[in-house]
């Protein structure tokens, strides 16, 4: 499996550190809102600067008042 498949990186010892950051509305009503949930994700990276986003992974927690979406990001620094 090569790195960009998720693998390690072979011969020279390369490595490729990567950052994340988790985010999720307010917890109460509109906790669902994903569309509001991708806005605040996006001002955050806004807020980072310049990035590379390598993944986002969409979590989904069930609570009393009901699904509570939330946002994981994975980056790093552009070059």
């Amino acid at each position: 499996m090569t790195p960009a498949e998720g693998g390690q990186a072979s011969g020279d010892g390369d490595s490729w550190p990567i950052r994340h950051f988790s985010q999720a509305n307010p917890k109460g009503p509109g906790q669902g809102d994903v569309p509001a949930l991708l806005r605040r994700v996006a001002d955050s990276l806004e807020k980072l600067g310049p990035v590379e986003v390598q993944d986002l992974i969409l979590h989904q927690e069930i609570t009393a008042d009901g699904p509570w979406p939330s946002l994981t990001v994975y980056f790093h620094p552009a070059p």
